[in-house]
């Protein structure tokens, strides 16, 4: 059973019942991140991740994780490239208690200046053990490459150099212009009553806000067909591609999904057999859509031999022009398709899972998520859909591409 509810001022509640489980989970999803950050903001929606919870109004942060424990329940934060997303996940029993906490931070949050000091150095940290991951570099620089060095290029951290000078007046400043009502989604998922949901977040949420409308936000979209490097003394070569794909809201998304899935989503997909199985050029190599609300990518990934970093690039690029040309056989076809709907299956048994698809369908889409017509949508699904994708989306000239590693040029496709 789900519920649905728009507040008077903007809010939007999707509450979703989960019989024979015992947790629920509920998230504020924030419709803001990396993406709306101006190159001077850039860093500081995963700054506010971090900094709601240094203290409240009513808690300290000590107060902010001993009063979740003492209820046995968890809470976190992530932001990405479009949302930033707190969330709780408790027993059935603990649901307001949850909610408390989450309101909270949301709206009582004091950024005091001396804790805003020392988690400066905690997130500072967290960009050097970015900088430590290779593949972390890699696929930001492929963003950038595809992007460029706005909206959806932007990292998600942000420098070390904006970190440090983000004051309070820019994080109240950023807040008003995207943390409104009309911006914002309350998601629940689990074993809940709806009625008491309901009620719960009018009171915790909906009551609370000041500001009603957001910033408008510009559609991020382009290619610009980069082949960047950056240079770092490790011992793989990490390469990456970026070709055009499709948004969110494209009918053709799941279609997509299922030809990501043959050519490398898994252990049996093509890049997997081809790449590591039969030439032994990579421990690891895969593929993944990137779908966002204006724009989307196919992004293909490989940690390779240093010494035989072009040849495993080309052997990438050749794999991808044959599925072009060649498509995909039925049985790759159903395999495909029997993943994509095993997941949302497998989704169906976690409410931290269930509370975020919901909620940011209803986010960026501003629909319902029906879990038995998008079922039927996938079984739909023809041959000639996915082929037709193929053909127009898996188009090499289009591509952008990033490497890191010791040598001190782009790669030669």
């Amino acid at each position: 059973m789900e519920l649905y509810h728009q507040f008077d001022n903007g809010l939007k509640l999707v509450a979703n019942k989960i019989e024979g489980l015992m947790s629920v989970s509920v998230g504020v999803l924030v419709k803001t991140g990396s993406a709306n950050e101006s190159e001077q903001e850039n860093g500081i929606s995963h700054f506010i991740e971090h900094t709601v919870f240094k203290g409240t109004k009513n808690r300290s942060a000590f107060d902010i994780s001993d009063g979740i424990d003492k209820i046995g329940a968890q809470i976190n934060a992530f932001t990405s490239k479009e949302l930033t997303c707190f969330y709780t996940k408790s027993t059935s029993d603990h649901l307001e208690e949850s909610m408390d906490v989450l309101s909270d931070i949301l709206f009582n949050a004091t950024f005091d200046e001396e804790e805003l000091k020392k988690e400066k150095g905690v997130i500072i940290e967290e960009i050097n053990m970015s900088e430590d991951t290779p593949e972390d570099i890699c696929l930001d620089l492929l963003a950038e490459s595809y992007y460029g060095k706005e909206g959806l290029g932007r990292t998600i951290l942000g420098s070390a150099e904006n970190v440090k000078r983000f004051t309070v007046k820019d994080v109240r400043k950023y807040m008003d212009k995207y943390y409104t009502a009309d911006n914002i989604v309350i998601s629940v998922a689990g074993n809940i009553d709806p009625d008491k949901t309901l009620e719960a977040v009018k009171r915790y949420f909906a009551d609370k806000f000041t500001a009603k409308k957001s910033a408008p936000q510009v559609p991020f979209t382009g290619n610009r067909k980069g082949n960047l490097f950056r240079v770092k003394d490790i011992e793989q070569a990490h390469v990456a591609f970026s070709l055009p794909s499709v948004s969110m809201v494209d009918d053709r998304a799941d279609a997509i999904g299922i030809a990501n899935l043959v050519l490398g989503g898994g252990m049996s997909s093509r890049l997997f057999q081809k790449i590591r199985e039969e030439l032994g050029l990579c421990y690891t190599v895969y593929s993944y859509p990137s779908q966002y609300k204006d724009s989307g990518v196919i992004e293909i990934y490989g940690g390779v031999n240093s010494s035989s970093r072009d040849l495993s690039a080309t052997a990438i690029i050749e794999e991808i022009n044959k599925f072009k040309k060649s498509g995909i056989t039925s049985a790759e076809f159903n395999r495909g398709k029997e993943q994509l709907k095993s997941s949302l299956v497998f989704g169906r048994e976690n409410t931290a899972t269930q509370m975020l698809l919901y909620g940011k369908y209803l986010l960026f889409l501003n629909k319902q998520f029906d879990f038995n017509k998008k079922i039927k949508e996938i079984e739909n699904i023809t041959e000639k859909d996915v082929a037709d994708v193929i053909k127009e989306f898996f188009d090499t000239d289009l591509m952008a591409s990033a490497t890191v590693g010791t040598e001190n040029s782009p790669l030669k496709i």
